[in-house]
Parts: structure tokens; C-alpha cells; sequence
């Protein structure tokens, strides 16, 4: 049985090189450290796949899971990106919901509690008040699928201006009204759009479930900003004003550290290093790790 420790922190599944099996990725977790990892299914065909596995393979990721130590309880669901709800195109809504679907199933066997879902109503096409409106009404037949598969629904707070808030994500929820409804912040991108963090994470604290953590280079006037790929530290986080306010505000929820593997020999030492930086920034901020 897994203890509970004072910070449950987890390693995003993309951090670690594309040709790893789930043994050799969940093993490596251990090893560096971690108490969870957040499975992916993005846009690439190979990873939605994993939604179709059949019983076997699906016992056999569970096995990994318990031999290695290391939870899996959430799922970084971007197929969205390309299938989104708020779609003008009727067969791509339609997939949206077969991919949802599909994700409660696979969450229901394999003991993903999570589901992240990326608040966006479109993203290759143009967002109107239309596409507003199919995202509402997506998320509202989302959240009754959720309820009855006893799964959360996340969203995480976003590149795009459609929810680059906690306050937008409000917004939203106050049409959807569902426990199965939360937020997933992710802290660089709340400060990349120059948010108030600290007043951003006190609007949804009683709504959060899981928070990402990377660092991120601010959007301005003149340049688009920088979401992903930033090294910790030379970026636009505080991260140490991020913690001090969670701690003030009581979050006990666990905190995933989102990286993207380069699939070169330091990977590993990449992930060590930024976790070693991070758990510093934690206890900067008065949380014990």
C-alpha cells in the first residue's frame, strides 16, 4: 500500500523518452521519486489507440502500476484539441464524445479517477458565439457521463484567451453546475497571461483538483509568450508566492510536474533537476516535501 506523503507530486507521462514501455516509465518515476504519473491522450494516433486496449493489455498496464509502486489516477485528455466539442463540424462534435466516451471506460478499468480535459472550444478553427455555445452544452452531457462513471472532469486552464483564468473557468461553471465539474490550473499559464495568481487560486480553491506546474514566458503587446519548453527558474512563475499562497489557502491536492522529454540522454537529468528546483520553490513557500 502507498503512504500518503506531505506533497503527493507526479511526473507528466511526456517528460520521459517516447520509446519507453509503461514498466520502464513507472519504474523510472519510482526511482526519481515520484508518487503518481498523469497518462496522455493527445492528438497522436498512438496514444488515442491506447483507449481501444483489450483486456490484456489493459491488466498488463495495471500490473506495471502496482510492481512499480506509482499511482496513475489521471489523464491528460488534449485529443481535444482536435475533436472539440465546440466544433462547426457535426462529425467532429460527434468524435468529441466518442473520445470522452471511450476515456471514461479506459478510466473505469485501469483507476484513473481524473480526467483533464483542455478548455478550449475550438482550436483549429474560429471560436464564436456558436462555438460558446456547443462547448456548454458538450460539457454539460460531459459531466452526466462523468457522474454516472464516478470520474472527474478537469479543465485546465489554458494558452488560449477561451479560459486563461480560474475566473473564466467560473464562468462556466456556474452554467454547468456539477461536483464533476472542477479545474485543473496550471500555474505558468495563469502567469503568462499576467493573472493574479494568488487571487486566481483563492476563486477556485474549493474547485481544484490537481494543479500543473511549469514555467512559462508572460504574453506582452508585442510577443505571443512562451507555454511550454521553458526551463524552471527562467520564466515568468513565481512559484514560491504560487505555494505560499496554497498553503495559506489549505490545498492538499497533488501537484504534477509538466515537462516534455527531448528524447536525448538527459532527460532523466533534466527531470531530477527540476524536481530538486521545484521541491526548493515548495519549501520557499512553506510546504514540507
Amino acid at each position: 500500500m502507498q503512504a500518503i506523503n506531505a506533497v503527493c507530486l507526479g511526473l507528466y507521462e511526456k517528460a520521459l523518452p517516447v520509446d519507453l514501455g509503461w514498466a520502464q516509465r513507472l519504474d523510472i518515476a519510482a526511482e526519481l521519486g515520484f508518487q503518481f504519473m498523469e497518462i496522455s491522450i493527445d492528438e497522436q494516433p498512438e496514444r488515442q489507440q491506447r483507449l481501444d486496449w483489450d483486456r490484456q493489455q489493459r491488466l498488463a498496464f495495471i500490473n506495471a502500476r502496482f510492481d512499480s509502486g506509482v499511482a496513475v489516477p489521471s489523464m491528460c485528455l488534449s485529443a481535444h484539441r482536435r475533436y472539440p466539442f465546440g466544433s462547426h463540424d457535426v462529425a467532429t462534435r460527434r468524435q468529441a464524445r466518442l473520445l470522452l466516451d471511450k476515456a471514461l471506460n479506459f478510466a473505469v478499468d485501469v483507476g484513473v479517477r481524473n480526467i483533464q480535459l483542455a478548455g478550449y472550444d475550438v482550436y483549429y478553427e474560429t471560436s464564436d458565439r456558436h462555438t460558446r455555445q456547443r462547448f456548454i452544452e458538450g460539457m454539460q452531457w460531459a459531466v452526466e457521463q462523468a457522474a454516472k462513471a464516478q470520474v472527474m472532469l478537469s479543465v485546465e486552464v489554458m494558452d488560449t484567451t477561451f479560459i486563461n483564468s480560474i475566473s473564466k473557468w467560473r464562468e462556466f461553471s456556474r452554467q454547468i453546475a456539477s461536483p464533476w465539474f472542477t479545474v485543473y490550473p496550471d500555474i505558468g499559464n495563469l502567469s503568462a497571461w499576467g493573472n493574479d495568481v494568488a487571487f486566481e487560486l483563492e476563486q477556485g480553491i474549493d474547485h481544484i483538483t490537481a494543479i500543473h506546474l511549469k514555467d512559462t514566458l508572460a504574453v506582452t503587446p508585442g510577443t505571443p509568450g512562451q507555454f511550454r519548453d521553458v526551463a524552471f527558474g527562467s520564466g515568468c512563475v513565481d512559484f514560491a508566492h504560487a505555494f505560499s499562497t496554497l498553503k495559506t489557502l489549505n490545498y492538499r491536492g497533488p501537484f504534477l510536474l509538466e515537462m516534455w522529454a527531448k528524447n536525448d540522454d538527459e532527460d532523466i537529468n533534466r527531470i531530477r533537476q527540476a524536481k530538486a528546483w521545484i521541491e526548493q520553490q515548495m519549501k520557499l513557500g512553506g510546504i514540507a516535501c
